[in-house]
């Protein structure tokens, strides 16, 4: 499949193309673009990554914090995934958090998060006075035992 995607210029220059890091990585990875970003303990920021996408039809985009910045560095996404429209052309940003007790930089050029893409049919909806019956039925959080 393709994935059509356009790069915007800013200051005479234009980001990395998005990338696959490893014959097996599953997302392309997006870095920072334009400038270096602060965040503080507690604090949002918003990550221009200068790419734009054509999210096929019937697929949706998924933008994933790198395990790295969260793991190693306290930095998450401030909603917890971003989900990229097939009829999005605007360029992808992503929105962070910063859960450490120090200021995070994100330095232009870092790679900050991972877009998946994925097959997301669209359903026909139906309203049932009841539905079918599972084993599980209604059990909520932890019912499963598991």
């Amino acid at each position: 499949m393709t994935l059509k995607y356009s790069r915007i210029e800013r200051n005479g220059k234009k980001p990395p193309e998005p990338f696959y890091a490893t014959d097996g990585a599953a997302g392309l990875d997006l870095t920072v673009f334009g400038e270096n970003v602060s965040i503080a303990p507690g604090g949002h920021a918003v990550v221009k990554t200068g790419i734009c996408v054509a999210v096929p039809e019937g697929h949706v985009g998924l933008i994933f914090i790198r395990s790295s910045l969260g793991v190693k560095r306290g930095i998450t996404l401030s909603n917890s995934v971003g989900v990229i429209d097939s009829d999005y052309r605007g360029e992808l940003l992503v929105s962070l958090f910063n859960t450490a007790s120090e200021t995070a930089v994100l330095n232009e050029g870092e790679r900050v998060a991972q877009l998946v893409v994925v097959p997301c049919p669209r359903h026909e909806l139906l309203e049932c006075d009841e539905l079918d019956k599972t084993d599980r039925g209604d059990g909520r959080f932890g019912s499963t035992g598991k």
